[in-house]
């Protein structure tokens, strides 16, 4: 879409009373749209104005909101998490929800080049890896127990979607310093409480 016109282009919309009709767009007043941008780069050794093909390749995505969504919720306790600690990566066993294989994934001490950091993940199995245009709309909460005071560390996103990106989650997650501080009661012992919970909340088909 271009930001200094808000006209769409007729095949770009939907009547308002198809939509309100909609059992499928609409769902207790509620609805859900995804956006796809492919961007294009465009560059010249000159300094002239760039030409747009005419025929420039469009993708849209429209995420259907389910009427019952799909709830989940995993709680990965590692009982040898300092055997685990001098590790680069861990992740939790394979668990299922809404007909798909999830693992929750940690690095100890941070994510490619970010370092003094619990960085936390959800992934979708690579063998069960969807495509860009079937992807799944969820909302994610990720939390780190605090064994001694109930005091959790908890992350929660906005919508995502798990499509060609198969993981989503955040590379500083948790200080180091705070996680393996032992008033903070992230690691007990050498007990350490991963808990996921997310809803998918549509899909851009009906499967």
């Amino acid at each position: 879409f271009d930001l200094n016109n808000t006209l769409s282009k007729n095949e770009c919309l939907i009547p308002l009373q198809e939509l309100l009709k909609s059992s499928a767009f609409l769902v207790d007043d509620s609805c859900v749209f995804g956006v796809k941008i492919l961007e294009i780069k465009l560059f010249s050794t000159e300094k002239k104005a760039a030409v747009v093909p005419k025929k420039v390749t469009t993708v849209q995505n429209l995420f259907i909101q389910k009427k019952g969504l799909i709830k989940g919720t995993y709680t990965w306790i590692m009982d040898n998490y300092h055997e685990l600690d001098s590790k680069y990566f861990v992740c939790s066993p394979t668990f299922e929800v809404g007909g798909h294989k999830w693992h929750v994934g940690m690095y100890p001490h941070g994510r490619r080049n970010i370092t003094n950091h619990v960085s936390l993940f959800l992934y979708l199995e690579s063998s069960d890896k969807l495509c860009d245009e079937s992807g799944k709309v969820v909302e994610l909460t990720l939390s780190i127990l605090d064994q001694k005071n109930g005091k959790h560390s908890t992350i929660t996103s906005g919508l995502l979607v798990f499509g060609g990106e198969s993981s989503r989650g955040w590379s500083k997650f948790l200080t180091v310093k705070k996680f393996k501080n032992p008033s903070r009661g992230y690691v007990v012992g050498s007990r350490c409480v991963v808990k996921t919970d997310f809803t998918i909340v549509g899909s851009s088909n009906d499967g």
